[in-house]
């Protein structure tokens, strides 16, 4: 091993007269060197921006992966796989492995039970959502998370980098200034003496010593200039990384979107499902048997307070034995729960909130209401209304 010595020293004393400027700075024993204004307010922008994205990825990966052991074996199985430069396999997510569940729970119980065969339904559910999660995750980690990792594993080293360095030359700065100063005070103070004559060599050799002085400043400000241009290009980058960010954060929402949107077509299946099960299935007195409750408009309106039962929300007869039992010719008022678009013609476009009047008609899928808003009426799907008294 090639080990120089005098490197070494050199480098230790280096490192030691950085420290005692430091050290005197902050006790405001010696002058420091500010900063351009603009730098200054570059690198606090810097700093809020590397603080921020990590709060921001730091909470996007437990919004995704809320289990904290989950969060860090996937972390640890992505490294791995990385390091290996192999394809991360797709994770089985929870919400697919409930559906598994209860898919192998129907065929304990009998796929033919009314309990057996609703099981299998919800099942067959729970796996598409679950499949929209993992879709999710995958889109959010590639387009949202990758990024914000890359940035500060990436280019925020390289700027931490090149700021250490600035401070190093800014130091370096600071004590030549400091050595000339010393240096032109010693040969003032000789030049004033009485005995100036007799003391003329080691005046010369004052002189020799501010000129060295002077010229070591010179070479450190120019180094500290150069230093401050290439931190400033570095920084002033950041400005592209918001950008960058931004298009990032806009797939992100996209996905989100996407992902909601699959959720909601999903259950709005899955209660037209439950709702033919509960209609189909009947007890040997032929009293109507309802199958596990489909998503009434109640529920959809919001999630229960706290304190209700199970048997309160049990209770509630489903939305579609309720529109089968409304007369004919009769109307009632229904309030829309959220925006829906018509596919042609035949069905009513619906805003949120708004009120309609809905009623039945012989032989319409109960699924189904005719609805009318002055002078329009078409048909309208049960699951976006709210009946109303």
């Amino acid at each position: 091993m090639d080990f120089n010595v005098k490197k070494l020293a050199c480098g230790a004393g280096v490192f030691f007269t950085r420290a005692v400027q430091f050290t005197e700075e902050k006790l405001g024993q010696a002058e420091k060197t500010e900063l351009d204004p603009h730098l200054e307010n570059l690198i606090t922008r810097a700093d809020s921006t590397k603080n921020w994205t990590e709060k921001i990825l730091r909470q996007t990966e437990v919004l995704l992966q809320p289990n904290p052991i989950d969060h860090t074996g996937a972390r640890i199985e992505e490294f791995i796989y990385d390091k290996l430069d192999k394809k991360l396999p797709s994770r089985t997510t929870n919400t697919e492995l409930l559906g598994q569940y209860m898919l192998e729970a129907a065929n304990e119980f009998g796929p033919g039970t009314p309990y057996g065969s609703t099981l299998i339904t919800v099942g067959e559910y729970q796996k598409r959502l679950g499949g929209a999660e993992r879709d999710l995750l995958q889109a959010s980690a590639v387009g949202f998370l990758t990024p914000l990792r890359n940035f500060l594993e990436g280019d925020w080293r390289t700027i931490s980098k090149e700021r250490r360095l600035l401070e190093n030359r800014r130091l370096d700065l600071d004590i030549c200034k400091a050595r000339l100063k010393k240096a032109k005070l010693a040969e003032a103070k000789a030049a004033a003496a009485p005995d100036f004559q007799e003391t003329r060599p080691r005046n010369y050799v004052l002189s020799a010593s501010a000129s060295a002085a002077e010229h070591e400043l010179r070479v450190a400000q120019a180094e500290f200039d150069r230093q401050a241009e290439v931190t400033k290009l570095l920084l002033e980058g950041i400005g592209s990384t918001h950008l960058n960010h931004l298009r990032c954060l806009q797939d992100f929402a996209e996905a989100q979107a996407t992902y909601y949107a699959q959720c909601h077509h999903h259950m709005q299946d899955l209660q037209r499902e439950l709702s033919r099960c509960a209609n189909s299935i009947s007890t040997p007195h032929s009293a109507p048997v309802v199958c596990p409750d489909p998503v009434s408009s109640a529920f959809l309106s919001g999630p229960p307070s706290p304190g209700a039962s199970v048997s309160s929300l049990s209770s509630q007869r489903p939305l579609a034995m309720e529109q089968t039992q409304l007369p004919v010719t009769g109307t009632r008022k229904a309030k829309v729960l959220y925006d829906y678009e018509g596919h042609d013609g035949s069905e009513l476009s619906l805003l949120a909130d708004e009120l309609i009047i809905v009623h039945t008609v012989p032989g319409m899928d109960p699924d189904w209401l005719i609805g009318e808003r002055g002078n329009q009426k078409g048909k309208v799907p049960v699951t976006y209304l709210e009946l109303l008294s």
